[in-house]
């Protein structure tokens, strides 16, 4: 049996369903698959908005929801307003995905569904993910791990699929920028989304752009070191004018939780 047809496998048992659907390569291909294996009616695609993610990617996700032809929800969380989170322990996460599943649970008794899905691929498992506690007390289901469709696959299919997310970077919430134990605050959050556009905006596809008291350490694909050297200067002007003293390009390169290391 191929891993599609696992996970369609995996779907039709499920027969109703919530998709939390953040617009990224990974929700969007599970949404995808979910709408064409069950049907739209039995299908709800779920978006957050939060302090914790930029505007635009939340308008990129709503936009795509309708070429889709899901039946889309909006919903807002605040978990800056949770101590547990904003204090920003090593398991900060477990705290955010709680306050969301548990929001998506209410609704898909609301909708009378079955179950809520997340995005989780199969690659995602070598990662510390403290969420995926959360996702285990509130029961849900990760479908893409349950078929062991990786990242790279989910790429390749949703090319496949003609979804235009199949190249899309992969984003995590801003707050996985400060280092354990120093404090959320909008402010830092503000700074960050600022930040981060700003590079991108200079044809650097993927940054992160990590804090560390008055450093910013930049983090982006080592071919793009030259445009972010060409752009030194220009960089540099702008992260002083919002406050750091040291601005560092990490020549390690871009890399997923670099925070835990």
């Amino acid at each position: 049996m191929t891993k599609l047809k696992k996970l369609q496998k995996i779907l039709k048992r499920l027969k109703r369903v919530v998709v939390a659907y953040s617009g990224g390569a990974d929700s969007t291909f599970l949404l995808k698959m979910a709408i064409d294996t069950l049907g739209k009616d039995n299908v709800l695609a779920v978006t957050v908005r939060s302090e914790t993610y930029p505007r635009s990617e939340y308008v990129a996700a709503k936009r795509l929801a309708g070429r889709l032809g899901a039946r889309h929800f909006t919903i807002k969380t605040n978990e800056l307003s949770v101590k547990s989170f904003r204090a920003n322990p090593e398991d900060r996460c477990y705290y955010c995905k709680k306050e969301l599943f548990g929001t998506l649970d209410l609704l898909r008794k609301e909708h009378d569904m079955g179950y809520v899905l997340d995005g989780m691929n199969y690659d995602d498992l070598k990662d510390i993910r403290h969420g995926k506690r959360a996702a285990a007390e509130l029961g849900v289901r990760s479908p893409l791990v349950e078929a062991k469709i990786t990242k790279d696959e989910i790429r390749r299919f949703s090319k496949r699929l003609k979804l235009p997310t199949w190249d899309k970077p992969s984003f995590a919430c801003l707050a996985s920028r400060i280092p354990f134990g120093t404090s959320i605050d909008r402010n830092k959050l503000l700074v960050l989304l600022k930040g981060e556009e700003f590079i991108k905006k200079l044809g650097i596809k993927q940054v992160r752009m990590r804090i560390h008291d008055d450093i910013v350490r930049l983090e982006v694909f080592p071919e793009d070191f030259k445009i972010a050297l060409r752009h030194r200067k220009g960089i540099v002007k702008f992260l002083k004018g919002c406050g750091y003293k040291y601005i560092t390009l990490d020549i390690l390169g871009y890399r997923t939780g670099s925070m835990h290391e």
